[in-house]
């Protein structure tokens, strides 16, 4: 059994990030061990409870007689003001305390939803995130954001709230379609681009190997170096004031695709390679002068369901007007100077914006 171990430092303490495989039910073990509760509760995404239900339930179910499960549809729509509503209204009806913990299996909707109740529920409820994703396993499970969506854009609605661990078992990760592998490994690469090139390297497993037959070993020290990125920076900035704001590259055009898809036809890692793309486009549109496009060889494992003529330049630079990463009436993007070196640089010319979008519609 392999297992790392890497701590995170927040203003509200130290938890572990735990990533291994078959390492489940021995930290579910060691969590209630350390908890005090009369009950437990269970936030799963409706298509994990299906894969592994049982084998969650039957781990949480050694450790208390009254666990209470809620289901979370997939996609997008569920990270909603009614949605966030009712799985309040799930923990506040059934009991939950100040103590209670509050266990979220699945990927990045089922995390930001269930982080953002855990968060606001009596001012806030013992969260332990049990990411099932790639992409939440490397990125969205750690750093305490968690949130959901508005009419006027993604994750408007929000709060930063840590959670006490997340156990990261890779064996959860042999069942996802091949759309969810590479879901993660668009924020894989955006670990490479804003700190480690060497990561581009390791990223090629994807092509030679199918992805559920991926060496586990291989796997958790990949996952690994991209946790340890994340918590470094977070670490430095934990609300996103300043390097913390490096994790958005290639979000700000993402966002906007996402929105312009009405969250359906293209998926956030989808979204996050194309906004990268458009991103060293326009780094060298004002001033850099990027190598090698080192996201160029990845292309080819993108298949996309939206097709240019449903886009339009407007509609995309009117959604980035409204992300919350803008400042004042200009557009502020994670670009860089070089490869491994972000900067924040606020865009004032939109002919330059429009220009690095036309890397994207050429891709669909």
């Amino acid at each position: 059994m392999s297992r790392k171990t890497i701590n995170v430092k927040s203003n509200s303490g130290t938890y572990e990030v735990v990533i291994g495989s078959g390492i489940f039910d021995e930290e579910i073990g060691r969590m209630a061990q350390k908890s005090k509760h009369d009950s437990l509760f269970l936030v799963i995404d409706e298509n994990v409870h299906t894969l592994h239900g049982d084998r969650i339930i039957a781990a949480l179910k050694k450790h208390t007689t009254d666990l209470h499960l809620i289901r979370v549809p997939q996609g997008e729509s569920s990270k909603s003001i009614s949605f966030w509503e009712k799985t309040v209204g799930f923990l506040l009806n059934n009991g939950v305390r100040r103590n209670t913990p509050v266990f979220v299996a699945g990927g990045g909707v089922t995390g930001d939803l269930g982080g953002f109740a855990a968060a606001t529920a009596l001012r806030g409820v013992p969260l332990y995130h049990i990411p099932t994703t790639l992409l939440a396993m490397v990125d969205s499970s750690i750093g305490g954001k968690t949130g959901i969506n508005h009419e006027m854009g993604k994750n408007l609605i929000g709060a930063f709230y840590q959670p006490e661990c997340v156990i990261a078992d890779v064996e959860f990760l042999k069942t996802l379609p091949s759309a969810e592998w590479i879901n993660g490994l668009s924020e894989i690469l955006k670990y490479a681009a804003i700190r480690d090139k060497t990561i581009f390297n390791d990223a090629e497993i994807f092509f030679d190997e199918n992805p559920a037959a991926i060496d586990n070993l291989k796997l958790t020290d990949l996952i690994s170096k991209c946790v340890l990125i994340k918590a470094d920076i977070v670490q430095q900035d934990e609300f996103e004031g300043g390097v913390r704001a490096f994790l958005n590259f290639g979000h700000t055009f993402a966002h906007a695709l996402e929105r312009a898809c009405g969250y359906e036809k293209v998926s956030h890692g989808e979204a996050v390679f194309l906004g990268m793309l458009a991103a060293v486009k326009l780094s060298n549109l004002t001033g850099s002068r990027l190598s090698d496009n080192h996201l160029q060889k990845f292309c080819s494992l993108y298949h996309y369901r939206v097709s240019k003529e449903e886009l339009s330049y407007e509609e995309l630079i009117h959604n980035m007007a409204a992300d919350k990463k803008k400042t004042d009436r200009f557009i502020r993007f994670v670009l860089l100077n070089e490869w491994q070196h972000p900067v924040l640089k606020t865009v004032k010319d939109k002919t330059l914006v429009r220009e690095a979008l036309t890397v994207v519609l050429n891709e669909l």
